[in-house]
């Protein structure tokens, strides 16, 4: 991906989230709150320190629910020198109102796109059946503010827009409308992550509809579906993946 480079992206993990997925792999985190309490200003030191040893960025992993805490370490952090982008990693479950605050502050907005589906956001997602309508109106508001994804000399990027689709057995996050939105609502080269690292975790097993992993099939179709609709800057991993498994199949 083009957040970690050779240097990798400095992640900052915030427990608890707004969005609860029931087949969540970091459970423990977004759900029961593993973590420490620490102050903005200890956000801020450690901000800094990602950057002193050479991080790309700093990767701010469910942001949304504590973002005037990240806003105050962030001033902390730019009156003591941070200098590499901001990247807002969120589930894509964002009011407007706060996106239009972080204009300007945040260089790299990387949000999932998890269902076109209200009742399956509602049925794996706390309830969240407005989940599809919230989130493209988030998504769009997000390009708006830094465009299509740009990167340096060496493929490192610097600022726009990053979606995650992470593709689900038994079609369940709706994949072909999510492509077909995307080249309808955004320019084609939109940098789109097809993710085929669907598992079941958490509470997943207790729904047969996704109590297993997806299959091949069901990758391959996905990503015929993205360049179908004429889909031109998908993440490196999704194409090296969806290549594999052509190779595999033809020997």
């Amino acid at each position: 991906m083009s957040l970690v480079g050779q240097h990798g992206s400095g992640t900052l993990f915030f427990s608890n989230c707004n969005l609860r997925c029931i087949f969540c792999q970091n459970w423990p985190i977004s759900h029961e709150g593993k973590g420490e309490e620490i102050e903005d200003g200890d956000v801020a030191d450690l901000m800094l320190h990602l950057q002193k040893i050479g991080c790309h960025n700093i990767n701010l992993v469910t942001p949304t629910h504590v973002m005037p805490n990240i806003l105050n370490a962030t001033q902390i952090a730019l009156k003591k020198g941070l200098r590499i982008p901001l990247v807002y990693n969120t589930s894509g479950y964002e009011r407007l109102e706060i996106l239009k605050m972080l204009n300007g502050i945040v260089d790299i907005y990387m949000p999932d796109m998890k269902y076109t589906d209200p009742e399956k956001a509602a049925t794996y997602s706390a309830g969240a059946s407005d989940y599809p309508d919230v989130t493209k109106k988030a998504i769009i508001e997000m390009h708006q503010q830094v465009g299509v994804l740009q990167i340096d000399k060496q493929g490192v990027a610097l600022r726009g827009l990053m979606i995650r689709h992470l593709v689900m057995p038994n079609r369940v996050a709706g994949t072909e409308k999510f492509v077909r939105w995307v080249a309808e609502a955004l320019p084609k080269s939109t940098y789109v992550n097809m993710m085929a690292q669907y598992r079941v975790d958490y509470k997943a097993y207790e729904h047969s509809e996704i109590s297993r992993g997806i299959t091949v099939e069901e990758f391959m179709e996905a990503m015929e579906w993205a360049k179908k609709v004429g889909l031109t800057n998908l993440d490196p991993h999704s194409v090296a993946t969806r290549d594999f498994y052509l190779q595999q199949q033809s020997l």
